[in-house]
């Protein structure tokens, strides 16, 4: 294996080693939640009030860092100009901490009247905005410290340094179980709001000592004629457009499901953060790490290199994430029930949650790439045509939403399906332009891994089904180890069938991903 691969290789596990650790924990979360309060307005606005930080996090972090930031201040080290990659970070760093206090003084003063934008149906229901209104002004103070978490986490990356950055969504999800756990029981919902502001601290504090070791020349300073600061500014300024349009599909969607029946905000959630476990280990875990790289070939003009390391990205998310979309279709009954059916959430919401996941997980494969091919354009510095396309996928998101939850057999699985066909078409329509602009990707490279993957998961899937029903037959489904045992059992065989029918097709991408696994377990 050629040595970048063997590094991309080594990060991209103690990422995903983290992130793993990080997805176990947010499911443990929402189990806790589920468990106590069910699915109902009190976790409709819980869910509710994170919307609008949630949205300004994307914005400054996913935006601003990925699309303007990173590729700047890694052209400078590139180049061995780490006194010029300073000069722009710290004005950038300055400017960002100033507008995001700014920002929250603003969402604290005015969140009751943010609730009808996110929520609107929330708002028609005097207690729910109360407590929607309320749940807000905490989620904005903690907005704060994840946007400090993200700049520090991009400078690190930036340097190669991605094991504490990957710690901080661990501890914040810790920081919201023990608010849960601790202060559940005398606050109620309000515990685990006080555990996200205690996660989004850790989250933070755990990147310090590294980030103090490589940001000797940080300083505050506003230094707005600096060149590096003012070709961030340009670079983001589309993307941040971007990522705003493609927002919308987040309150779009929430807003139909608040009109619906109660509780459907938190069947949505949940059947979302499902669908975002490949996606946010793998497709984030390998963005992650290939985006430094990515960022440094194109700054040396290594043009056959970076296609290389995209396609290898892109190969080995299809491989993961195909599999992953038909064992959730499959088996979206089981999955739900394991990780949500007890105390209030009962075999009814089950159904819900269940029915609105199989819509979801079609999204997976597409979100998945895009995470990728978005990367592909940032590195390149091309940030003005995923605005373009984004700006079109959420036409194409609305009205497909007007369309299917007007049906009465889809209502809810017709928000998840719409998400789900934008994604799809995002991914093609990004993966198009972006091989034009290059001329050229590895198109025959992945096209054919994917038809493969697709071969092999459909195999898979007819198989994982039918051990699924016989095991719920024989054993029935009411017992957490039953549960366990059903679902357990049908994910193994079925990951042994799809390695087996990789085997045959040749497939180059199973051994980079066992090569994964091999150091993973390693490690532990």
């Amino acid at each position: 294996m050629p040595k970048k691969a063997e590094n991309i290789q080594r990060a991209t596990v103690i990422v995903m080693l983290t992130l793993f650790l990080s997805r176990i924990l947010g499911f443990i979360r929402e189990m806790i939640v589920a468990r106590v309060y069910g699915r109902n307005y009190i976790t409709d606005s819980f869910i509710a009030a994170f919307t609008i930080p949630d949205v300004m996090f994307y914005l400054l972090v996913g935006g601003a860092l990925s699309s303007g930031f990173m590729p700047v201040f890694n052209s400078y080290i590139a180049n061995e100009d780490e006194s010029g990659a300073w000069k722009a970070a710290n004005t950038f760093i300055t400017v960002a901490i100033i507008f995001i206090l700014v920002f929250n003084l603003f969402g604290v003063t005015f969140a009751r009247y943010l609730v009808p934008i996110v929520a609107s149906g929330l708002a028609q229901n005097k207690e729910a905005l109360i407590l929607t209104t309320k749940l807000t002004r905490i989620m904005f103070s903690a907005v704060t410290f994840t946007v400090l978490a993200g700049l520090t986490r991009g400078v690190l990356n930036s340097y190669k340094i991605f094991t504490s950055p990957s710690l901080g969504p661990v501890l914040y999800n810790i920081g919201m179980i023990l608010g849960a756990l601790l202060l559940g029981k005398s606050l109620g919902i309000y515990g685990i709001s006080i555990g996200v502001i205690v996660g989004a601290i850790m989250n933070f504090a755990v990147q310090i000592p590294d980030f103090k070791r490589v940001g000797k020349r940080f300083k505050f300073e506003l230094d707005l004629h600096n060149e590096g600061y003012k070709r961030m500014l340009k670079l983001m300024g589309p993307a941040i457009i971007g990522l705003s349009i493609s927002q919308v599909n987040l309150v779009v969607n929430q807003n139909i499901a608040s009109v619906l029946d109660e509780g459907s905000i938190t069947a949505l959630r949940y059947a979302n953060r499902i669908m975002l476990l490949p996606l946010g280990i793998f497709a984030m875990g390998i963005a992650t790490t290939i985006f430094p790289v990515l960022n440094t070939q194109v700054a040396r003009k290594e043009y056959n290199e970076f296609k290389d390391t995209l396609s290898l990205g892109l190969r080995t998310v299809m491989f993961i994430t195909i599999p992953s979309t038909i064992g959730m279709i499959v088996l979206n009954v089981p999955i739900v029930r394991l990780l949500f059916r007890t105390g209030k959430f009962t075999e009814s919401d089950v159904k819900v949650t269940a029915f609105a996941l199989a819509f979801y997980s079609l999204a997976v494969v597409g979100q998945s790439a895009v995470q990728i091919i978005t990367r592909g354009f940032y590195a390149v510095q091309d940030t003005k045509t995923p605005v373009k396309i984004g700006a079109l996928t959420v036409l194409i998101n609305i009205i497909l939403n007007l369309i299917f939850v007007r049906s009465s057999k889809l209502a809810i699985g017709g928000i998840a399906l719409s998400y789900s066909i934008t994604s799809i078409i995002n991914m093609l329509l990004l993966y198009k332009k972006l091989s034009e602009k290059l001329n050229g990707l590895k198109v025959s490279d992945d096209i054919k891994s994917s038809i493969k993957s697709t071969i092999a998961s459909f195999v898979m899937g007819g198989a994982a089904f039918i051990i699924s029903r016989v095991i719920e037959v024989k054993l029935g489904i009411d017992s957490k180890l039953v549960q366990l045992i059903d679902v357990g059992v049908s994910v193994t065989i079925a990951i042994v069938i799809y390695l087996a029918v990789a085997y045959i097709l040749k497939m180059p991408e199973m051994d980079y991903v066992l090569g994964i696994v091999k150091k993973k377990i390693k490690r532990i």
